[in-house]
């Protein structure tokens, strides 16, 4: 059975990704599976005003985990909801339970028990390990905009595909956002008038061509193109100011690849104003469409 998954900790940005992580796994009508990763590896003791309750990192950790279900329960009474306490290091658990998942959801804050134990730090090394797609939560829920947003290139299919389903899915706009630079010591970088508008309409039909087999496969989703000549993460970054989710592929093969996600969907998870969706090219099931 395919389902959702979310790590939780005692923070409100795990609060945060709970609920989020409860209403896609509604609107995908999936089973949601909530963890909590207990021991020293994870969090270290308990909090001293807990220490007495709770001697033991499995009893306090079996209480994060059951208060955070609760929540959801209460949250989302109709979803298909489980919990699983775990152990060890946090990226390691959390990958081994992502590994039947469809989507796994981590908050971007830290715990109080230890601050230097950030669940949110993991989520760039998890984007990075699991071929599901990755979404790392902010505390703050952002106001409701409409809109999915998404950073593409020629590399993108399998980010092109996930933000194009999701906009269709919420009934939302999707803008498409294509950020390039022109070559150093040219020209183009001095700002010579003529060469870099060409190069920008280059550019702009270069976007167009990688987004209309998306468009013809779903017609009915709005596409609004941003063609920046300029940094991604930036660009990317005032997109998701105006938009209730970002989504950003990942290029990392391999036993090194959690270090290859990029740059790009590194800045997109540490500066983006709302959620942010990483997507593996191995999630992509049914290739490019033609």
């Amino acid at each position: 059975m395919t389902r959702d998954v979310v790590g939780v900790d005692d923070s409100p940005a795990a609060r945060a990704a709970m609920h989020w992580a409860a209403d896609e796994a509604a609107r995908r009508n999936r089973p949601l599976r909530i963890v909590h990763v207990a021991g020293v590896h994870a969090y270290g003791r308990p909090p001293l005003a807990a220490a007495d309750a709770y001697p033991s990192h499995a009893e306090y950790g079996q209480a994060v985990l059951d208060a955070a279900a609760a929540d959801a329960r209460e949250h989302r009474p109709d979803l298909d909801i489980t919990t699983t306490l775990a152990g060890g290091p946090v990226v390691e658990a959390l990958e081994e339970e992502a590994a039947d998942a469809e989507l796994l959801v981590v908050g971007a804050g830290g715990s109080r028990v230890l601050p230097g134990a950030r669940l949110g730090s993991t989520g760039a090394a998890l984007a990075g390990r699991v071929d599901c797609p990755v979404a790392v939560v902010h505390e703050v829920a952002p106001e409701r905009h409409g809109v999915v947003a998404v950073g593409f290139d020629e590399h993108s299919d399998a980010a092109l595909r996930y933000a194009f389903e999701e906009a269709g899915r919420r009934g939302a706009r999707l803008r498409a956002v294509h950020a390039w630079q022109p070559p150093a010591f040219s020209p183009f970088a001095l700002g010579y008038g003529p060469v870099l508008s060409e190069l920008f309409e280059q550019e702009k039909r270069k976007a167009q061509a990688l987004l209309a087999p998306w468009r013809h496969r779903y017609p009915q989703v709005e596409v609004v193109e941003d063609i920046i000549c300029g940094a991604a993460v930036p660009a990317i970054r005032r997109a998701s100011a105006e938009a209730d989710v970002v989504v950003v592929g990942s290029r990392g093969r391999g036993p090194l690849r959690s270090a290859l996600l990029g740059s790009v969907s590194h800045g997109a998870l540490h500066h983006s104003h709302c959620p942010v969706v990483v997507v593996r090219p191995a999630h992509e099931l049914a290739g490019r469409p033609r």
